[in-house]
């Protein structure tokens, strides 16, 4: 009975590899105990150029797959960064990054490990934009010596978004009620279990507004050299832009490719040529600078479109987020 059981999820398996519209499933048991490094493109010479991937919602929430054995997004950078720094033959650091933004506090804290990184070690960090670096991608982009984005990003999305879900109307149809008991008039704004009032909507704003301000501080503080604060202002309605508006806008430095980052960060480290290597787990599937391997090392990757309504809902609080990548 077991043997039949295990041959039916078998066949199963090769059904949806072998079909034309079937999803992509990518089984690697090899991965290891500890994070390995592998050379990504060799050189004769010692130095190395380190490259760390920042893949998708930028959170502190762990999401993790069979076998995984990486953290949540903000400690993988966190840890990759730290074990950068105790390597005196890296020479520099490309900070690849995919993301529509995330949490706020998320993203500064990744913002503030790579200025870290940067006072500590001496070593220059290019930003390297690939299809989507928007909001929080935007703002730990700011920590990097040199911002280059692909021909196809898209960028920009400076602004904060608040989740603030309501269930106040689906309770009442179902009639359940919820009651609450505060110490005081603004304990609870912002419950999913009422309606916001007037005064709770402002109060929400001027959360936002402060945490907006905050983004803006951060930009200017980043292209100082080419954007007044007022300029800055103009552009950040939240609305995402195409690489070469975001060149245009003097948001980024440069439109190219990793050969384009690769010579970028050489030249700031002063060093004609060094060996690129990565962080992971499975050092058998991560074999060049394009190789599909998330920053968590997961070695079971299932990629179904008609999954993307399973993904965890955001929860409540203040985002750097632009948000239909997440929600069409």
């Amino acid at each position: 009975m077991k043997e039949k059981m295990f041959f039916k999820i078998v066949l199963i398996i090769l059904l949806l590899v072998l079909s034309s519209c079937a999803p992509q499933v990518h089984l690697d048991f090899m991965g290891k105990a500890q994070i390995q490094e592998v050379v990504l493109l060799d050189s004769k010479a010692k130095e190395k150029i380190l490259v760390i991937d920042l893949n998708g919602v930028i959170s502190t929430k762990r999401n993790p797959g069979l076998l995984d054995r990486g953290g949540d997004l903000l400690s993988d950078i966190s840890y990759r960064l730290q074990k950068a720094s105790r390597d005196a033959l890296i020479k520099g650091v490309i900070l690849r990054i995919d993301t529509p933004g995330g949490e706020s506090t998320a993203s500064d804290i990744i913002y503030n490990e790579v200025l870290q990184f940067k006072e500590k070690t001496n070593v220059p960090v290019v930003a390297l934009m690939m299809g989507v670096a928007a909001s929080g991608g935007y703002y730990v982009s700011c920590a990097c010596d040199s911002i280059i984005a692909h021909p196809t990003t898209v960028t920009g999305s400076i602004g904060v978004i608040a989740i603030l879900p309501g269930f106040k109307g689906m309770l009442e149809k179902i009639g359940v009620k919820i009651n609450v008991i505060k110490s005081g008039k603004m304990k609870d704004a912002g419950s999913p279990f009422k309606d916001l009032s007037q005064e709770e909507k402002d109060y929400m704003q001027d959360m936002v507004d402060l945490i907006f301000h905050r983004f803006l501080q951060v930009v200017h503080r980043s292209r100082k050299n080419f954007l007044s604060m007022e300029e800055i202002e103009k552009i950040a309605d939240g609305r995402v832009y195409h690489a070469r508006q975001a060149l245009e806008l003097k948001l980024i430095d440069e439109i190219g490719y990793f050969n384009d980052a690769l010579k970028e960060v050489l030249s700031l480290a002063k060093i004609p040529a060094a060996k690129v290597t990565a962080y992971t787990y499975h050092p058998s599937r991560k074999t060049n600078v394009y190789a599909n391997v998330d920053s968590q090392g997961n070695p079971f990757s299932v990629e179904i479109s008609a999954l993307r309504g399973l993904l965890p809902t955001l929860k409540t609080g203040f985002y750097y987020l632009w948000l239909p990548s997440e929600s069409r």
